[in-house]
């Protein structure tokens, strides 16, 4: 009798390929990374063959395998794919492949654990950027046994092969988001755990995997996000046996307190979407693919990002009614689209010490209220945003005296306060409805176009009192009851924007982001920090994603004092806006931020757009980064000195993502001004440059490279080039040769 092979699913995108073979008792991945092409039965039966390796010494007697999920039941020792039990039983589950459907680039497959009563759902979905998205679904049946199911953890895991062998994540802190950090990948795991109860400052943000050496422009790379803005668990784990013939895994999924999933008969937990990707040239384009997917969002900004004034940094809580129609007619002189009112126009809030929670406007500062400065930013033609913060509470506020019991905390009495301030439980049903209730009133009265929604503490102590008295985790309700919280405000205000901030950068994820329009990265508006900051926000999000705004020129958070040209440059390259008293600017200073102003909206149909590109030879004192047109027909780039050499001039750089047999015309604009030099005279293409265009053909900008002038430190200077109308031919060989 004739055996049939198991059939083999194929999912392609973008020159990447996941390949599924659906074998019994559970399917195994047999390859993910560069896409193999359409293979054939013949190529499927050769691929399947070659995923058994040897059965080793002092190991099980079949040859181990990496399944879709994979457990002990394997002769898998790394990390389960899930953990949990019932009542201290049932802690071996033994899945099995039920059923499987693949239509249009999605796999879904159907797993049953008899043990425990689990009926599994893995959806694997590869879109057309090449990023696979995966996401799981543990539901308890309904006639299972009644004891509660205690889920541990789930966790999503990809194989990786022995060429990833470097890892590179994240770290930071308040004002020193996602900093970099390089190792190499041994035996072992390297295990990344956020307990903060939001994202962090400190995140792995996207955790790569590459062959040594990797950078921005070559390499071959691997990654992960995880798309949630609560507790989580990152991973890239190396076993000395592999992982069936892979040799390590990466993955990771939401991190669970005790007891904070338990599932009783009929109950479902889904996991947030692991997003994974592979790129063959280096991290640019993973960050390629990632922007992509984004762009391709249904609820992605379509219109352009507008030159937005924020007015902390400007009066911080010095709310004057007078002094803020001032500034917001200032700021429509200027060319401003979006004024936002920062922290201070609420309740109480006359510092940080008091009023959140109390989400009405002050009339003790606002005797009109908010209407005559709304009124004012709108008849100017910007729109009218706000500050807000509503998942705190202040003790000193009518809400924390009215409903102590709202506060997120444990019974026996809360914990320290941070910033003077408290976690407001919102997976309270009564506190999520004074919030939504609260926040649409504010925003009908005042036709509020954008929110600036921030969140700055972390989550200690995070827990609930459930029906019965007893304190429960709380971050995975705190964290859903945001997501609706944020989803149902939107339905009732369709054209509302917000922004996710939080200390600055610490909620930067794609689970906040399917809900919200950009991210503050950091509240630094200090260029030197912000040039690192924003450089690394890319490597998952696209320019118009990223806010930054031009501070004054002692920044707020470091007492550097940078000029303006180098501050005007570094925002630029982002989703722009302005942080500073333009009240107090002189004529000049005014003149300056309007020319930059138009310049960023004549170059924001290519910033938000194009594909960003970063260059890897030109050391750590200096930075080249830039924007290209996805037809190749326009860049810009910002080539940056963020601190002094001990080489005397750059030499050559190559303007990376241009096209080498193309022709180029080549400018340095000056709206922003121009940088301080550190040479006697410049290469003679810059002179050239900066009088008008020059032309340069593409093997000169991308292969050979130009010299860069020589900046001093905290200096920058803005490339733009434009291909020529007449591209340059390649010459056609010979004939015969």
């Amino acid at each position: 009798m004739t055996r049939t092979a198991p059939r083999t699913v194929q999912l392609r995108s973008a020159g990447v390929g996941l390949v599924v073979e659906l074998c019994a008792p559970l399917p195994r991945i047999l390859h993910w990374g560069e896409d193999l092409g359409h293979l054939t039965d013949e190529e499927c039966a050769a691929l399947a063959l070659t995923a058994d390796g040897a059965a080793l010494h002092n190991s099980p007697d079949d040859p181990r395998q990496f399944t879709v999920w994979p457990t002990e039941a394997d002769g898998w020792s790394g990390t389960p794919a899930h953990q949990g039990h019932l009542a201290g039983a049932a802690t071996a589950p033994r899945p099995r492949l039920v059923g499987a459907q693949e239509t249009g680039g999605e796999l879904v497959l159907r797993l049953a654990d008899d043990s425990a009563g689990l009926d599994l759902t893995l959806v694997y979905c590869l879109a057309p950027s090449g990023v696979l998205a995966v996401r799981t679904t543990v539901a308890r049946r309904p006639d299972a046994d009644p004891t509660p199911y205690d889920l541990s953890a789930v966790t999503t895991l990809l194989p990786l092969p022995r060429r990833a062998a470097e890892i590179l994540d994240f770290t930071g802190r308040w004002c020193r988001e996602r900093s970099p950090q390089r190792r190499p990948l041994g035996h072992g795991s390297h295990v990344r755990e956020q307990r903060r109860g939001r994202t962090g400052q400190d995140a792995p943000y996207l955790l790569t995997v590459g062959v040594p050496g990797f950078g921005f422009r070559g390499g071959e790379v691997w990654g992960v996000h995880i798309g949630w803005s609560g507790n989580q668990r990152w991973l890239a784990e190396q076993l000395p046996e592999g992982a069936g013939v892979h040799a390590s895994v990466l993955g990771g999924g939401e991190l669970l307190s005790p007891g904070e999933i338990r599932l009783a008969p009929g109950e479902t937990y889904t996991t947030p979407v692991c997003w994974f990707s592979w790129s063959g040239a280096g991290l640019d384009g993973l960050a390629d693919r990632f922007h992509t997917l984004l762009r391709a969002r249904p609820s992605h900004p379509v219109t352009p990002r507008p030159l937005t004034l924020n007015s902390w940094e400007a009066v911080y809580f010095d709310h004057r009614p007078e002094r803020l129609v001032a500034l917001a007619d200032t700021a429509a002189d200027i060319g401003v689209e979006r004024f936002v009112l920062d922290d201070g126009w609420f309740l109480g809030r006359r510092d940080d010490t008091a009023g959140l929670g109390d989400w009405t406007v002050d009339t003790s500062v606002w005797p009109d209220g908010l209407t005559p400065l709304a009124d004012r930013v709108h008849a100017r033609g910007m729109q009218f945003g706000l500050w807000v913060e509503p998942e705190m509470v202040s003790l000193d506020s009518e809400l924390a005296r009215a409903h102590p019991g709202w506060i997120l905390g444990p019974g026996s009495g809360l914990g320290p306060s941070s910033r003077h301030q408290y976690a407001l439980n919102i997976g309270h049903p009564g506190a999520w409805e004074y919030l939504l209730e609260s926040l649409d009133a504010v925003i009908t009265r005042y036709c509020v176009d954008y929110l600036k929604w921030d969140h700055n503490r972390d989550l200690h102590e995070a827990v609930q009192r459930s029906a019965d008295g007893r304190d429960r985790p709380g971050v995975h309700a705190q964290t859903e009851a945001l997501y609706r919280l944020l989803d149902t405000l939107r339905s009732r205000h369709r054209g509302l924007e917000i922004e996710s901030c939080s200390s600055g950068g610490a909620r930067v994820d794609l689970g906040v982001l399917a809900r919200t329009d950009r991210v503050w990265a950091s509240d630094c508006n200090d260029p030197v920090e912000r040039q690192a900051i924003q450089r690394w926000t890319g490597q998952l999000l696209p320019p118009e994603l990223i806010g930054s705004h031009v501070g004054e020129a002692r920044s707020h958070t470091t007492g550097r004092l940078t000029d303006s040209s180098f501050r005007l440059l570094t925002a630029l390259f982002a989703h722009a806006g302005i942080e500073r008293d333009i009240g107090a600017c002189s004529p000049d200073e005014l003149a300056r931020l309007k020319a930059w102003g138009a310049l960023y909206k004549e170059l924001r149909p290519l910033l938000h757009s194009g594909r960003v590109v970063r260059a890897d030879s030109v050391g750590d004192a200096a930075l080249l980064h830039g924007v290209v047109a996805a037809d190749g027909s326009a860049a810009a780039y910002c080539w940056a000195t963020v601190a002094s050499s001990p080489e005397a001039q750059p030499g050559r750089v190559v303007l990376p993502g241009l096209d080498r047999t193309g022709s180029y015309r080549v400018r340095i604009r000056t709206e922003a001004g121009l940088p301080s030099f550190r040479e006697v005279t410049a290469p003679p293409w810059v002179t050239a440059a900066l009088g008008g265009w020059v032309t340069l053909p593409g093997p000169v900008l991308s292969g050979a490279g130009v010299p860069m002038p020589v900046l001093d430190p905290g200096q920058a200077l803005l490339i733009e080039v434009r291909r020529t109308a007449r591209e340059r031919q390649e010459p056609r060989p010979a004939a015969g040769t």
